[in-house]
């Protein structure tokens, strides 16, 4: 009988050996069970024993590599046994028994191989058939119609192949760069080693080498693992899981698990890549090409085009022309094509080191790599694989597959910086320095791979690759200085007031005045948002951090900004009005709304009173408005709040609908802290995180009526805003504007604040408000019952 509570602990071989043995047994007890059918008069003896049965494991038991609650799946393969039904049904029912899952068939040779030729997934099951018991001789029969039935309908199966993995990639993703990798269907996971096992049985691609499979085996320790501690059939690798698996797999942590995750899974993405270019020319080339001669097409010395690919000329020396690594590679990508693996190999063996510091031609075909964009993606990614970037800026071993945590980022670390100099390449002619800004993209943030602030840390980091280039002392300070603030114009943008000369002076003095690094930290903070993601550099950011440097540039006596107005202004569209029913109140509720980058932009008036904003900002989250920035002025009594808003699913805000609820909050018959109670429940997304708020004071920043700026940041949640917003009126102080930023599950909210009297926020009273803050932001009771109107402070 199978041991199933011992199975899961044994090693991969041990467990398939525990389940083969015991299917043979069954298979032994299930013929011996069923009697033969009588001989017919004249015919052949029936066949007894396993003879013309054989009992053949496919999928993961046929590969040997059955993880833990994995499934069996079985071909029984018979030939002239009529019994064969009994048999099978001998077969399974003991099998189910167990509660072990279960994918059979019954089979003879000629359907088997029918339908392998026709399915393209019965097909790739069928090559990994594996006797377990009975008649060997069919089996082998099998394995070789089988083999025969591929390589002859490779051609229409293997596109079908390519297709399925290519639709499943989309699906699912990369394996390589997912925070909870599905470690079999991602592309890069277990399935691509299957399939390039395929495509070598098809004589159409090379046999995984040692690298390979080593990274494939990496992934089946970290599956078995997984589903061992689970104790659930299921591949991704979840968050809460990690750590634990790492552990079991003697690594540092979850980090060191998904990098080298990562790393496994780029290899077999990045072999089969190169597998899949190959099947389609092979599969698209005319029986005649083959005895054509290829055409070579020179590209740069020693350097040249042949087919589909990049080789090297017939009189190159690689080993001694220390400049060809980078000039082969610049030809591809120019030609936005790929370097032959053979031309890898070569030069990965043969190629001298560069020389320090780097040699104007050799600078040159680096920048000329990196500007070709998209197309020296993948060239970079062949370079990585063989280890011939490293060489080139061996920091770049710290930071290859390190994973970032931050939902928002779609990539690893280095891969970020490659698609960020991609990126970066569409900007060179709008800076006086494309150079700098191409390699200041490949390297902003290189300092992630030591501890501490990274760009800090990637400061002379990035100062030392610099002078190894080549550069000179002064672009080399230029450098530095782009990879120590290339954050500062999108973390300004959305956390400050730009409309404040403080925020501009302070911009100005970061950068030394200088126009030209303000110019590149622009393109920068471009190419490194659309590397990021689509959140992260939406067209609300790009407006701000653009209306941000047109001002600094005024600021240094640039050229005029080209949108001099200003990112918050008071909107005339779609006025709508309802008068407010409040004894001794005077003017109405208006509410104008205006399409602005990526949203609308909604302008709320009203008489000016105590928690006025707040109660505006709790109106627009209960209509399901996300606030990204608030400002209030007030002119005779009367108060304007203007939102940059974006609406959470899509439907556009109703400036009727938001004036008659202004109004019925300021009247008080709109229970608005209830509502937003109720609709935080109805749409909770911290998801049950519970890590405390950081609040952090930013005093000397800010100019005219404010006199500090505090910053929360905090899990996101409905209603936060109008909770913060309550909490600071309620504590006496006045919110002059906001700036509203989302980080994936994370809020990054900064408040200009003022004491109404003018007199700067004593620690004492920014205790009260730090606590006041922390209470908001958890949803406790008292924050949420906290009711603008019944605060003492007036809010601005």
């Amino acid at each position: 009988m199978l041991d199933l509570e011992a199975l899961p602990g044994l090693a991969r071989a041990d467990r398939a050996r525990a389940v083969d043995t015991w299917l043979g047994g069954l298979l032994a007890d299930a013929v011996a069970g069923t009697p033969p059918p009588k001989q017919r008069r004249g015919g052949p003896p029936p066949r007894t024993g396993t003879e013309g049965v054989a009992l053949v494991a496919v999928g993961s038991l046929g590969r040997r590599e059955l993880p833990p609650q994995g499934d069996l799946d079985l071909v029984l393969v018979h030939e002239g046994r009529p019994e064969i039904a009994a048999i099978a049904d001998a077969l399974w029912y003991p099998v189910w028994d167990t509660g072990l899952r279960l994918d059979h068939s019954v089979r003879s040779v000629p359907d088997a191989v029918s339908v392998g030729s026709t399915d393209v997934k019965a097909g790739l099951g069928l090559l990994d058939a594996r006797l377990v018991a009975g008649d060997a001789d069919l089996a082998a029969r099998l394995r070789t119609a089988t083999l025969a039935s591929w390589r002859q309908a490779a051609s229409r199966l293997l596109p079908q192949l390519r297709d399925l993995r290519r639709d499943r990639a989309r699906l699912v993703g990369e394996l390589a760069f997912l925070l909870e990798p599905d470690l079999k269907e991602a592309y890069g996971g277990l399935r691509e080693g299957q399939v390039l096992r395929a495509v070598a049985a098809a004589q159409l691609g090379d046999e995984p080498g040692a690298e390979l499979e080593q990274a494939y085996a990496f992934l089946l320790d970290v599956r078995d693992e997984l589903r061992r501690r689970t104790g659930r059939p299921h591949d991704v690798l979840v968050r809460q899981e990690q750590r634990p698996v790492a552990v079991a797999l003697g690594l540092a942590d979850e980090d060191a698990l998904l990098r080298e995750v990562s790393l496994a899974g780029r290899r077999l993405a990045f072999v089969a890549d190169e597998t899949w270019r190959r099947v389609e020319a092979a599969l698209v080339r005319r029986p005649r090409a083959r005895y054509r001669r290829v055409r070579r097409e020179p590209l740069a010395e020693g350097v040249v085009r042949q087919g589909d690919e990049v080789v090297l000329a017939q009189g190159a020396k690689p080993a001694l022309d220390p400049g060809l690594l980078l000039r082969a590679a610049a030809a591809a990508a120019r030609a936005d094509l790929r370097l032959s693996p053979y031309t890898l190999k070569v030069l990965a063996v043969h190629s001298p080191p560069v020389p320090e510091p780097w040699p104007a031609e050799i600078r040159w075909s680096f920048l000329r790599l990196l500007a070709s964009g998209r197309a020296a993606v993948a060239v970079l990614e062949q370079l990585d694989q063989e280890g011939l970037l490293a060489r080139l800026i061996p920091e770049w071993n710290r930071i290859r597959s390190l994973p970032q945590r931050h939902p928002w980022h779609r990539f690893t670390v280095d891969r970020h910086l490659v698609e960020a100099a991609a990126a970066a390449a569409e900007l060179t002619r709008d800076v006086d320095r494309p150079d700098l800004l191409l390699v200041a993209a490949l390297l902003h943030d290189i300092g992630k791979g030591w501890p501490g602030d990274h760009s800090e840390v990637g400061e002379p980091i990035a100062a030392e690759i610099g002078a190894r280039m080549g550069f000179a002392g002064p672009d080399v300070a230029v450098l530095a200085t782009l990879v120590r603030h290339h954050l500062l114009l999108p973390a300004t943008a959305t956390r400050r007031d730009i409309d404040d000369p403080a925020t501009i002076d302070r911009v100005a003095a970061t950068i030394g005045h200088d126009p030209a690094v303000l110019q590149l930290l622009h393109a920068l903070a471009q190419a490194d948002g659309a590397a990021t993601s689509a959140s992260a550099w939406s067209p609300w950011k790009a407006h701000l951090v653009a209306a941000l440097v047109a001002r600094v540039q005024a600021k240094l006596g640039g050229p005029a900004s080209p949108d001099p107005e200003p990112v918050l202004h008071p909107s005339e569209a779609q006025v709508i009005a309802r008068p407010l029913g409040i004894a001794g109140a005077e003017g109405a509720v208006t509410v104008g709304i205006e399409d602005v980058a990526d949203g609308q932009q909604v302008t709320i008036g009203a008489p000016d009173r105590p928690g006025l904003l707040s109660t505006c900002a709790g109106v627009l989250a209960l209509n399901q408005l996300d606030v990204r920035a608030a400002k209030l002025s007030v002119t005779d009594g009367y108060g304007t709040s203007v939102f940059a808003v974006r609406p959470r699913f899509g439907r556009a805000p109703v400036p009727e609908i938001l004036a008659d609820a202004v109004r019925a909050a300021l009247e008080g018959t709109l229970p608005l802290a209830d509502r937003l109670r109720q609709r935080e429940a109805d749409y909770r997304q911290d998801g049950g995180r519970t890590a405390p708020p950081r609040i952090s004071w930013h005093n000397g920043e800010v100019s005219g009526a404010a006199t500090g700026i505090v910053e929360v940041r905090a899990t996101d949640r409905a209603g936060l805003l109008y909770r913060l917003s309550a909490a600071i009126a309620g504590e006496g102080l006045d919110v002059t504007s906001a700036r509203i930023e989302t980080l994936g599950a994370d809020a990054v909210d900064c408040f200009y604040v003022c004491n109404p009297s003018g007199s700067p926020v004593e620690p004492e009273q920014r205790r009260r408000v730090d606590a006041a803050l922390v209470s908001a932001t958890v949803g406790s009771e008292g924050a949420d019952g906290l009711r603008p109107a019944d605060t003492p402070g007036r809010f601005r």
